[in-house]
């Protein structure tokens, strides 16, 4: 997985940040988590309980994006923690960027709620889900997207990440591969 970045995407109480750091760890890539990318704005505008519009987004994807394409051009691995809620979030992240996966930690709006509550010290608020949903554009037929299950264990989660980036990546390398003589005269 040298030279990929890892966007771990998903709404807020997903997992993202706890997955992304244990994911790293495993891999041996770095870890961004996408939450010290937003502009001091957004935070300011989150911790008082109001959603970020498409607007308040742009510098904070750009960021992401920015932060993909150095991973990319180091040759290094990359997990990046960014929501990445809509399609368009994706596509600007995209941008420039050739070897990206996205791991989609999906969930209902229960399981997020209920960890909602049980967290402490962050800047998203419970009343903030739904809009986190309502902005929520699932990410389907999307080649470089992985969607996991956060309804299991964290070790589950990441066993199912691994094996599926793991084929995702040989999958990539078996296309980028030329021909054999043998394949081309067969």
């Amino acid at each position: 997985m040298v030279g990929k970045s890892i966007i771990v995407m998903g709404v807020s109480a997903s997992g993202k940040s706890t997955i992304g750091f244990e994911l790293a760890q495993r891999i041996g890539g770095k870890f961004i988590d996408g939450d010290d990318l937003h502009p001091k704005a957004n935070i300011l505008k989150m911790a008082q309980g109001e959603p970020l519009n498409d607007h308040d987004r742009e510098p904070w994807l750009e960021r992401v994006r920015d932060a993909a394409f150095s991973i990319e051009s180091k040759n290094e691995t990359g997990v990046i923690v960014c929501s990445a809620l809509k399609k368009c979030y994706r596509e600007q992240i995209r941008e420039g960027n050739h070897n990206l996966a996205f791991l989609y930690l999906s969930g209902s709006q229960e399981v997020i709620r209920e960890r909602i509550r049980l967290r402490q010290g962050h800047f998203m608020k419970e009343n903030m889900i739904a809009s986190q949903f309502a902005v929520l554009e699932t990410p389907v037929n999307e080649a470089d997207v992985i969607t996991v299950d956060i309804d299991q264990s964290i070790e589950a989660i990441l066993d199912n990440a691994v094996a599926q980036l793991t084929e995702q990546t040989e999958t990539e390398q078996a296309m980028s591969m030329p021909a054999t003589a043998q394949e081309i005269t067969a």
